[in-house]
């Protein structure tokens, strides 16, 4: 992988996968608010890892991970710059969970069924090409998933045909089989997978596990 990977994000899903380009030889830079906070994972990552601010981030990368709680996507966005998102594949992780506890095992979402978070951040930065992958899964599973039922399925959406390619092509290389749902409306119907994810775990049963779409 000979890719400049930007990952905004501080917590277990942008460490993930950063962690996980730098290992199949991609250049990562992590972003965050305060890039002193990552100063620790940047010792220890090595020679193709650094560290700075969204803006920096977003500007050094030839693709962005967005990989932040979904509450501060949109001003997360804004800090990245849309001079620094346009024409990028921004492989969008986020998903909308609400600032509250979840009911028997259910999260709640501050979106509706008409509306998702990527289509959001879509319209607040036109000139970028948002890919929704890696919503549906926990951090331990992103890259190089061995499960006993085989390689699991991530459900990907997006508008633009170039940058579904690109993100196919990250999946594939960390061991992914892809499923397309088409245009970004279809985040609708992905980013709601995190709550059937999340029942087992909030519940006791597991968080070690994906989802597979069998095809006859």
């Amino acid at each position: 992988m000979n890719q400049k990977i930007g990952v905004i994000g501080t917590g277990q899903v942008g460490e993930a996968l950063a962690n996980g380009f730098l290992a199949h030889g991609g250049t990562v830079m992590r972003g965050s608010r305060d890039p002193g906070r990552l100063a620790e994972w940047k010792l220890g990552a090595g020679a193709k890892a650094s560290t700075g601010t969204l803006a920096d981030t977003a500007a050094f990368a030839d693709v962005v991970v967005l990989a932040v709680k979904g509450a501060g996507a949109e001003s997360a966005v804004d800090l990245c710059g849309a001079a620094n998102l346009n024409g990028k594949t921004v492989i969008d992780t986020t998903n909308p969970i609400a600032e509250a506890p979840p009911v028997h095992g259910v999260m709640k979402f501050f979106t509706t069924p008409d509306d998702s978070l990527m289509e959001r951040l879509q319209r607040r930065v036109p000139g970028a090409h948002f890919v929704k992958a890696f919503s549906c899964v926990g951090a331990t599973l992103m890259v190089d998933p061995k499960l006993p039922g085989g390689p699991p399925t991530m459900f990907i959406c997006g508008n633009d045909a170039g940058a579904k390619r690109a993100t196919e092509a990250i999946l594939k290389e960390f061991g992914w089989e892809i499923w397309d749902f088409g245009a970004a409306e279809a985040a609708r119907a992905i980013e709601p997978l995190s709550i059937v994810w999340c029942v087992p775990g909030f519940l006791g049963q597991s968080w070690n596990h994906a989802f597979k779409l069998l095809k006859a």
